[in-house]
């Protein structure tokens, strides 16, 4: 058959995402990258954090979603051939869902029976399985649950073209994936193209995550001897495959979760495959441009299992095999101004011989197979030949977010360059007002203060508006205070954020500028102070769910149980049935003399729909309330143990 691209509606089983927060993120979520140690060579180059962020902003979290499934409609794009067949979930941050091998009809990919959303991301939301495209920010990126742009276009032979694309606003870039098959390809083609058309110089970020089946006596392949890791908060190199006298290779044999970053030497395709006791697997090539690979396991024990049954229905265990632009994801990499990059990366079967043991053996054959039958060395001329199409415009079927139309306009006003031209963005009627009118004329409307703030940026041509806005002693506009001093938050200018807050509750007491100073007093260790104005915030948004998750974390975090235990008792009971809220609540009983209901609570089959990786206050909260209950801390139960570390 020729190669096709067809879009259709398909219901997969899927729990719902829910709205996003009212709130920007000011106190951000558990980030492992930071806090950590290097002992590293001077060659390595690694980066060494740079460009971590202590928060999503100026995204907001989506953290009101729920572990209840039922038949859900996506939209689905289809790339298929004679060979392959390729399904994508525009509205799932462009997620490649599943990639049959059409001659052995197995799923190179694992793909989850259920598209259930947990605290993985940057915004907390995520969902197992796929190939995820992660750019600009390191971790699953902020827009790994947003509807991408999405158009179709053809290549000069007729050969049809999916193209996905967003602008991605912490890093002002925008980012270009092109998927097609040609009539005779057996590997699905990735041309991507990430630009930076500012004219600072960026701190970048690119992962291809792709969710593998974890086969019994699988093997990872990578033509690389050393990778980097991390034990203690401390980052080291080691050998590979024999890591801790466990050959790292076989996953099964991999005791907890851990990351490893393969160090690939220069002269050498840039691959890794996953294969099954006969050899047979996903073998995944692209051009330099993706330095290195990576694996990622959950481990092997009652943690780590616990961990892959909370994030499907049925579909088994699975690993990360993953590509990327550093050598790491300890930290980004600086692009310069005004620049483009382009790489490609194809995906396919690979078929080898089965070696039980010698991992030298296989990883030489597997290299072989790639040098000879898929010709990794070809695909740079791929991409060249695939650039002139990189730049033509396509047929849009679906659209994105608001936000590169909105930079349109602001480097329409200041007469800078617009973005790529080749790309559509738009603004829709429902989307972005009040910003729309601040980027055209300077005006921002006061809204009502129960109304949820429309949105925020942290560009500095809006954070200049805003502060010259604020400085004509006429302003009387609580909003555009509450938004310079969000905008200090985020810059970690304390001192001038407070005056901003506190003006902006002197012109109309606001729930928003309640919750801004609570965070900032947090930050502060000022915690009486944030406590108390996360009660006054609340009692304007007693109904808001997003509001009260909020509240009662702040609340914990300042050691204010009677507040959180008032609020938890006077919400009504679709709120008390929300899991963080109850999890909070038990939490607050376990620590003001209430431990039989903590226990109660927490043994009768309890389960925190948004529990956060590398979060141990489970484990820990569960021990503490069997100490004071009976003397001494008893085994966590399987279903509450999520220490896979």
């Amino acid at each position: 058959m020729k190669s096709t691209l067809h879009f259709e509606k398909k219901k997969y089983l899927a729990s719902n995402l829910g709205p996003q927060s009212t709130l920007p993120d000011l106190l951000g979520s558990l980030m492992v990258q930071n806090g950590l140690t290097f002992q590293l060579d001077e060659t390595d180059e690694i980066f060494e954090g740079y460009g971590t962020l202590k928060t999503s902003y100026p995204y907001r979290h989506f953290n009101c979603y729920d572990r209840d499934l039922k038949e859900t409609e996506f939209q689905t794009a289809v790339l298929e051939n004679d060979y392959l067949r390729a399904t994508f979930l525009p509205e799932l941050g462009g997620r490649l869902w599943s990639l049959i091998d059409k001659t052995t009809g197995e799923n190179l990919l694992y793909t989850n029976d259920v598209i259930r959303f947990s605290n993985l991301a940057v915004r907390n939301a995520w969902f197992s399985g796929g190939v995820e495209w992660n750019i600009g920010v390191i971790g699953h990126s902020p827009l790994t649950t947003m509807p991408l742009y999405t158009a179709s276009l053809q290549n000069e032979d007729g050969t049809p073209v999916l193209r996905m694309y967003e602008y991605e606003r912490i890093r002002n870039l925008e980012y270009q994936m092109d998927f097609w098959l040609g009539d005779t390809d057996h590997y699905l083609n990735c041309c991507m193209r990430v630009v930076n058309s500012t004219p600072e110089v960026v701190p970048m970020y690119w992962w291809s995550n792709m969710a593998v089946p974890e086969y019994e006596q699988g093997r990872i392949v990578i033509p690389a001897e050393e990778a980097f890791t991390s034990s203690e908060n401390t980052v080291r190199k080691v050998p590979i495959p024999m890591v801790n006298q466990v050959d790292v290779s076989k996953y099964q044999n991999i005791p907890r979760q851990v990351d490893y970053f393969f160090h690939i030497p220069e002269e050498f395709p840039k691959y890794i495959a996953n294969l099954n006791d006969s050899g047979y697997g996903l073998l995944h090539i692209s051009t330099k441009r993706l330095k290195s690979r990576k694996l990622f396991s959950w481990g092997n024990n009652d943690g780590s299992a616990r961990w892959q049954e909370f994030l499907t229905k049925d579909a088994g265990r699975y690993v990360e095999i993953q590509a990327g632009l550093g050598k790491t994801q300890y930290g980004c990499i600086p692009m310069a101004p005004h620049t483009a990059w382009e790489w490609m990366e194809q995906y396919g079967p690979c078929q080898t011989r089965a070696h039980k043991e010698d991992y030298s053996v296989l990883r030489d054959e597997v290299t072989d197979y790639v040098n000879q039958q898929v010709a990794a060395r070809n695909l740079y001329d791929t991409m060249q030949a695939h650039h002139k199409i990189a730049l033509q415009p396509g047929t849009l079927t679906q659209s994105g977010s608001p936000y590169g139309a909105m930079e349109n306009l602001r480097r329409k006003k200041h007469e800078e360059k617009p973005l790529s031209t080749h790309l559509e963005y738009n603004i829709s009627k429902e989307m972005a007002k009040q910003w729309t009118q601040f980027l055209t004329d300077g005006s921002l409307p006061v809204p009502d203060i129960q109304n949820v703030p429309e949105d925020f940026f942290c560009d500095e041509d809006s954070f200049t508006m805003l502060k010259n806005a604020a400085a004509d002693p006429t302003c009387k506009n609580w909003y555009i205070h509450y938004q310079l001093g969000v905008f200090y938050m985020w810059k970690n200018h304390y001192k001038a954020a407070e005056p901003a807050l506190r003006q902006s509750l002197s012109l109309a007491d606001n729930p928003w500028a309640y919750h801004a100073l609570a965070c900032l007093y947090l930050l502060q260790d000022q915690k009486t102070k944030a406590a108390a104005c996360m009660e006054k915030g609340l009692s304007y948004r007693k109904t808001d769910l997003s509001y009260l998750i909020e509240s009662f974390r702040i609340f914990l975090d300042c050691e204010a149980y009677e507040p959180l235990l008032s609020a938890y008792q006077q919400s009504a009971p679709h709120l008390q049935a929300n899991t963080r809220l109850t999890y909070g609540y038990i939490t607050a009983c376990a620590c003001t003399g209430k431990a039989q209901e903590a226990y109660n609570l927490l043994s009768d089959h309890f389960t925190l729909d948004d529990l956060r990786e590398c979060d141990g206050s489970m484990n820990r909260l569960w021990t503490q309330i069997t100490q004071e209950l009976f003397g001494e801390a008893t085994e966590v139960p399987h279903e509450l143990n999520f220490a896979s570390l």
